[in-house]
């Protein structure tokens, strides 16, 4: 149920998805709780067929600027405005209050709330608790970063429904009076540094899920790297349950998610709870085991049975771009995970394969990150690997140098097409193809789905082209 605190006059920051979404669900609000709405449309905004819509029921559109004018009661920002840009400053001038969307939407309709946040795999994790509770019988939704604007969903939200929300560094940056049930931190590694500034200011922003939790909230922490074993160390000290949950070691902690003999096992309050053996998962990798370990770790906290978590755990399948199988040809298995935009999430996919049997494909958009850890890895786990556009070279090079002289195949391909040949060549039955870029798609396409849904139809004329020789 919606809050029924009076808002006034209202601006909104940003003309994508987000802004939009909140204009229109205050546009319905207009001569009852706000005064009035005014979204301010950025640089580069035009008129369009929404925006028109908004300015049909009310709201005052302001395009090509990032000026605020007047005074406002509150502003709302969407996300990727970051908190020093003169658009942000500007809203700090002019409002009394200036917060991020999520955080509007939370105060509007604050009750049963999970936030799921994490560097990699908060979609997964997301859509997974969002399936254990409607498994279980509660009435859940997915919201946030995932897809749907959370202040979209608010005016018909379910009496007694949960909202999942995946949320990112941007979205927290700006929250702060958020405080969900349930809060889960998957891993903190080096990501969007050019616009958080530093490795300690992106890691703070997705602490402060749990900056407001207190009593008998549960924060689910995986204590797989440095950060998040001391955000779990911080958030006991201040009294806070804490789930601690490890792929790799059972822990001792009276709330706990673990593997024992090749099982998930959830610890809830000292008593635990004995799930599905992990070669079950239809999603692969350490990574998804540890997804599982979370979402299967909140749905005991709120009450779902191990029977309902261990068939939703089962029938929950690879997502689009995540690990995603997309076909086989000549014996030789191909598999999209053009999600993988950074190092960590390419180092984790890895782990989903036969070593010594994947040929990965590498490239895109430079985002200039450190290539150590991904080098080491490529040349541990992987038979050959194909570099390909902006980022190739210095991928490449980064490989060849970790390499050495053990035997890993590199090679370099203009573009992804390309690419896909070069691997197609090298590969033999019982290899892998893996398109894990390990970069942002911005060089060639216009995001991660673009890029995958090309490579999947790429893969699918390979495949008739065999089938055909085949013939």
């Amino acid at each position: 149920m919606a809050s029924t605190n009076s808002l006034g006059d209202v601006a909104v920051l940003g003309l994508g998805k987000t802004g939009l979404g909140v204009a229109s669900y205050l546009a319905d609000l207009l001569g009852t709780r706000v005064s009035s709405v005014t979204l301010y449309g950025g640089l580069r905004s035009k008129q369009d067929q929404e925006s028109l819509a908004l300015e049909r029921r009310g709201v005052r559109v302001v395009y090509g600027s990032e000026s605020l004018e007047g005074t406002y009661d509150l502003a709302v920002a969407s996300p990727g405005i970051p908190q020093d840009s003169p658009f942000f400053q500007s809203a700090l001038a002019h409002a009394k209050a200036t917060i991020g969307e999520p955080e509007f939407a939370w105060r509007e309709s604050p009750e049963r709330w999970v936030a799921i946040t994490g560097t990699n795999g908060k979609t997964t994790t997301t859509l997974l608790v969002t399936e254990l509770l409607q498994v279980g019988g509660l009435v859940a939704s997915a919201v946030g970063n995932v897809g749907t604007v959370a202040t979209g969903e608010v005016a018909k939200r379910a009496e007694g429904s949960w909202f999942v929300a995946e949320l990112s560094s941007f979205q927290l940056a700006t929250s702060s009076q958020l405080r969900p049930r349930v809060a889960c931190l998957l891993n903190v590694t080096p990501d969007h540094l050019e616009w958080h500034g530093s490795m300690e200011a992106y890691a703070a922003a997705k602490e402060r899920v749990f900056a407001q939790m207190a009593g008998d909230d549960l924060a689910v922490v995986s204590v797989e790297d440095q950060w998040c074993r001391a955000v779990a160390s911080r958030l006991e000290k201040r009294g806070i349950r804490v789930c601690r949950v490890s792929v790799h070691g059972e822990q001792d902690s009276p709330d706990a998610a673990f593997v024992r003999d090749g099982r998930l096992v959830v610890r809830n309050k000292g008593t635990e709870h004995t799930l599905i053996l992990t070669q079950n998962l239809s999603i692969r990798g350490d990574h998804n085991v540890q997804n599982a370990l979370v979402a299967a770790a909140t749905a005991v906290e709120l009450g779902v049975s191990e029977d309902a978590v261990s068939h939703g755990l089962m029938s929950f399948h690879p997502l689009e771009h995540r690990i995603e199988p997309c076909g086989s040809a000549g014996g030789v298995q191909y598999v999209n995970d053009s999600k993988a935009t950074n190092v960590d999430s390419v180092e984790k996919a890895l782990t989903a394969f036969v070593p010594g049997k994947v040929i990965v494909l590498l490239g895109g958009h430079d985002k200039g990150t450190t290539l150590a850890t991904l080098a080491h890895a490529v040349s541990s786990r992987c038979k050959a690997a194909v570099c390909y556009g902006e980022a190739g070279p210095r991928i490449a090079e980064a490989l060849r140098a970790e390499d050495g002289d053990m035997g890993l195949v590199v090679r370099q391909a203009p573009h992804m097409l390309e690419a896909l040949e070069e691997a197609r060549s090298l590969a033999q039955p019982g290899d892998v193809v893996l398109l894990s870029p390990a970069c942002s798609s911005f060089d060639e396409f216009g995001n991660y789905q673009q890029r995958g849904r090309r490579f999947k139809e790429l893969v699918a004329e390979l495949i008739a082209r065999e089938g055909e020789a085949d013939e």
